[in-house]
């Protein structure tokens, strides 16, 4: 019998589809959101993040749906979603606005009602069912969502290649970052990364506004892009590590860590609060930096760019010498 918490079943990344013309492999969404195992027992929900950190406190709505749909000694496997208020697209800063929410949460819940999509099915009636196949297992659970609310819907599957592909290529319009394959007659194995997914990637533009490590020796880079309205440098990300190739590379092109803007000052805080880079579980500001923004380089993103930036951290393709900072801004969408 399956007890919180535990390691989930994990996708291992790849970079380009693979063939889709199998008998044997199913393909379903992958959301922009927060993954989530639901144990379901007489007396409450657990709710555990991929980590094993609870998470039924934020989402007392999900509990609610999951306590009052599916029976106790049930364990459900998922991903928390919120959807923006009039837009078809969901918004992981809702999903984090539940930690931080405190007395605002009740308040929260009723604007931004969270959304379990469920994938997979571990535990019925206290007997585990993971060495079943997931056809298996994605029957059963149809079944038990049959009657279900809206929060908890069922997540798509498809064995056709032209869905698939649609899913991949325009998903990002309403918040899947792209696509997860699957074995049909794959078992699920705790902590394993037996399923393969592929996020959808492109190409952008940005301003190099400072460096982590030395100028000399930069280990990663800062990056914003031009606010045409008040013609602001605005965060909008960080790379990766970069290789050594770049390091020494860039380490001969970086400029004097001064800042000769409109105030004088550079217009990022220093250091960059926690926030701005993603670190909500370890708000670890992070110190860097500043230089004049001169180099424009070119990076490969997935889609979870929000408000303004990219959520997760981007990998440096090359160095723009060819384009002039003002060209770089805000206005066209961010993806080229």
């Amino acid at each position: 019998m399956l007890r919180p918490p535990i390691e989930p079943m994990r996708a291992r990344p790849i970079t380009h589809l693979p063939d889709l013309n199998r008998p044997d492999v199913i393909v379903e969404p992958k959301w922009d959101g927060w993954r989530a195992v639901a144990f379901i027992e007489a007396e409450d929900v657990f709710l555990q993040s991929r980590a094993g950190r609870p998470l039924h406190p934020y989402f007392p709505d999900v509990s609610q749906h999951l306590a009052s749909t599916l029976p106790p000694g049930t364990v459900v496997d998922g991903e928390l979603v919120a959807w923006e208020t009039g837009r078809q697209r969901t918004s992981f800063a809702l999903l984090q606005r539940r930690i931080t929410a405190g007395r605002r949460l009740v308040e929260e819940i009723r604007r931004h009602p969270a959304y379990l999509v469920i994938f997979d099915f571990l535990q019925e009636a206290g007997i585990e069912v993971v060495r079943s196949p997931l056809s298996a297992r994605r029957a059963r659970l149809a079944r038990l969502l049959a009657d279900g609310p809206p929060e908890l819907p069922l997540c798509p599957q498809t064995t056709d290649r032209d869905l698939a592909f649609t899913w991949y290529e325009h998903g990002g319009d309403v918040g899947i970052e792209g696509v997860v394959v699957k074995v049909l007659a794959g078992t699920y194995r705790l902590g394993r990364a037996d399923w393969i997914k592929i996020k959808k990637q492109v190409s952008a533009e940005a301003v190099a506004g400072g460096v982590v490590g030395r100028l000399t020796d930069p280990i990663a880079l800062l990056l914003g892009r031009f606010d045409p309205s008040s013609g602001r440098l605005r965060y909008v990300g960080r790379t990766i590590p970069l290789t050594l190739a770049q390091r020494r590379e860039l380490g001969t092109l970086l400029p004097i860590p001064a800042w000769r803007g409109p105030d004088q000052r550079h217009p990022w805080p220093q250091p960059l609060p926690a926030a701005w880079i993603g670190q909500y579980h370890r708000p670890q500001p992070l110190d860097y930096i500043p230089v004049e923004p001169v180099i424009v380089v070119k990076v490969s993103a997935d889609v979870a760019w929000e408000h303004g930036r990219w959520r997760h951290p981007l990998r440096l393709l090359r160095i723009r010498l060819d384009l002039e900072p003002k060209d770089v801004d805000l206005s066209p969408a961010p993806f080229t």
